[in-house]
């Protein structure tokens, strides 16, 4: 699994973070990811920041 961000979409609101600390960083206007592709221990946390996400910045790329 690899996570995008659309950075022209992301705001910064945090949820990903709340939802998966170790996978991302938020900022003021947007996130930093920290791990791109985490392994599958990480996945539901990272399944839940990308639902939750407002402005469906995020995205998981199955590889």
């Amino acid at each position: 699994m690899r996570i995008e961000v659309d950075l022209d979409l992301c705001q910064g609101h945090g949820m990903c973070e709340m939802e998966a600390p170790d996978i991302f960083e938020s900022g003021r206007d947007s996130v930093k990811i920290l791990d791109p592709q985490p392994d599958s221990s990480h996945s539901a946390d990272v399944e839940r920041a990308v639902r939750y996400c407002p402005t469906q910045a995020l995205r998981i790329v199955e590889e």
